[in-house]
This record gives C-alpha cells, sequence and structure tokens, in this order.
C-alpha cells in the first residue's frame, strides 16, 4: 500500500431535500466521482489529470484546486499534492457535482496527513470550492459528502453540522433530464424575502422531516417533502417537473422535489423495488417530452468520501 497515494470514491448528493434550503443534504451511494490524491514535495496543488468532464485543470479555476489551497494554509505541511479526477458527475446536474470533487480533494490530503482535521473542519475547506462554483460558500452538499448520511447545518456562523440517522428502507430515485442549470443562475432568480405564513410552514416541514427519520416514520417523511419557498420558483426552470413529481407519487414514492439547484428530480421510497418502480414512471414523462435523461436508484451512503 502507498501511504503517499489514495483513491476515492466523491459521493453525488441531493441537497435542500425540498424544505431545507442551503442547510439539509444527503450523500448518494450508486453515483459519484473518483479522484486519486498525492503527496509531493514541491508546494501547492496541481491536478495532473481531468477525465470524463471539460473542465478545467487550473487550480484556481477547479473547485477541487481551491479546496485544497484552503487546506493547505491552514496544514502544518511544507510539501503539496498532485490530483488526478475522473467525473462522472455532469456539472450543473443538481447532484453535487462541484462539492464531489471538493470533499474528495480535502478528504484524501486529510487522509495522507494522518488526519489533523476533523470532518467540519474539512467541510470549511470544501466550502471554499463550492464558493467558486456558484458564488455562495455553501455546505449543504459538502457536509453529507464529508460525515456521509444525512446532515442538517444547524448554523453557518459558527460552522455547527448535525447529523442525522438514515432509515434503513429508504432510497432514492434521481431523474437527471440532459439540460443544464448553473447553480449561480438558479440563485439569482430566487426571492429574499418570504411572509411569515410561509416561514412557519416551512419550518415545520423541516421539523417533521428531521423528526421523521429519527423515528423512521415514513408517511411523516413523505409528508414533510414540501417546499413553499424555493420549488415555486425553481421548477419553472425544469421541463415537466409537475409531471414528474405527480407520477412518482402516483408510482408509490414517499416525496419528491428537486435535488439542488436542480434540473435533476429527486423522490424518496420506502423500499428498493418501489425505488425502482418510481423511476420506470418518471422516464415515461421525459420519454414523451422527448428529453434525454439520465437515472440513478441509490441507497443512501451513510459513510460519505471513503478510499477505493
Amino acid at each position: 500500500m502507498n501511504e503517499n497515494e489514495v483513491k476515492v470514491f466523491c459521493p453525488a448528493t441531493v441537497a435542500n431535500i425540498s424544505c431545507g434550503f442551503d442547510v439539509l443534504g444527503v450523500a448518494l451511494d450508486a453515483v459519484g466521482d473518483e479522484m486519486t490524491v498525492r503527496k509531493v514535495t514541491e508546494k501547492g496543488i496541481k491536478i495532473t489529470k481531468l477525465s470524463g468532464q471539460d473542465l478545467p485543470k487550473e487550480t484556481l479555476n477547479n473547485v477541487a484546486g481551491v479546496a485544497g489551497n484552503a487546506f493547505l494554509l491552514a496544514a502544518d505541511y511544507e510539501g503539496g499534492f498532485e490530483i488526478e479526477i475522473n467525473k462522472k458527475i455532469k456539472p450543473g446536474s443538481g447532484i453535487g457535482s462541484s462539492a464531489a470533487s471538493s470533499a474528495g480533494a480535502v478528504w484524501a490530503m486529510n487522509h495522507l496527513l494522518d488526519y489533523p482535521f476533523n470532518n467540519t473542519d474539512l467541510v470549511k475547506f470544501a466550502m471554499e470550492g463550492e464558493r467558486l462554483a456558484s458564488d455562495v460558500a455553501h455546505a449543504d452538499n459538502v457536509a453529507p459528502a464529508l460525515f456521509g448520511g444525512f446532515t442538517l447545518v444547524r448554523s453557518y456562523s459558527p460552522l455547527d453540522i448535525i447529523t442525522i440517522p438514515a432509515p434503513s428502507e429508504l432510497y432514492i430515485t434521481i431523474i437527471h433530464p440532459q439540460i443544464e442549470i448553473k447553480t449561480s443562475d438558479s440563485r439569482k432568480i430566487l426571492k429574499t424575502t418570504i411572509s411569515m405564513e410561509t416561514g412557519i410552514k416551512q419550518w415545520g416541514n423541516v421539523g417533521g422531516l428531521i423528526a421523521g427519520l429519527f423515528k423512521e416514520d415514513y408517511a411523516l417523511i413523505g409528508r414533510s417533502l414540501e417546499d413553499h419557498i424555493v420549488e415555486p420558483i425553481r421548477s419553472i426552470l425544469i421541463p415537466g417537473f409537475d409531471e414528474v413529481k405527480k407520477t412518482a407519487l402516483s408510482a408509490g414514492a414517499l416525496g419528491s422535489g428537486i435535488s439542488g439547484s436542480g434540473p435533476s428530480i429527486f423522490a424518496f421510497s420506502k423500499g428498493k423495488e418501489t425505488a425502482i418502480k418510481v423511476g420506470d414512471a418518471m422516464k415515461l414523462v421525459y420519454d414523451k417530452i422527448g428529453i434525454a435523461y439520465e437515472i440513478h436508484v441509490s441507497k443512501i451512503n451513510t459513510d460519505g468520501v471513503r478510499p477505493l
């Protein structure tokens, strides 16, 4: 085993989870990037190989490079790191492409230096990659990518991340229509104020969702997957959204919503068999519209980034 090199799986993630804009996220097991990171004596971060997607290799223009730089600034280490990235998550897909690269880079570096930082520290570094990607250093994707399972960002200042147990039979179906929505663009269309009435509905659902996860109450999880703030606006950018959501529920899903900033749509189901059935139903909507898509059915990834 090479102590100066590690290969890792960097999971895709679903952020917001309907009612938890910028604070809730969950890691997927079925899809993710692969990265190889190695220690070198030369200072700084260098991306030596990038396959799978057409993205910049320049350190300051790549989220892994920017997150890695943030890590290096805080680390007691005189050398640097080389990174190889096999991007399997398409940028702009809504399932945490930038978070996977950011989280994978800092996790691997921390591993190679024998864990000088805890996961909350790593989230802070990875958030700098998110700042590059979307102009906002949000943690709702990088937190589950690093901690695994469901996470709640209780506070950004100071950063306080709470891990939430994943019910054993909960599965996620993701359908990704092959259009791209940039996170930075989808944030610009959001309102900056909400009514008290809307706020009360929303935080009731956030509390209900978290209670449902802890209690393994699948019905409570389903009826808490309502978003009164972001989804009504962002769903306009996603062709067939309302039909996909209605179809998923008819096929047995507990609930569904926009994954991150879209265009991917997620659905939660109890059991793998139902999750597959939900995916088959979702496909029919885009087959009818004539939009190409990718589909993933995944259990919850409770480990986060992990060595391969």
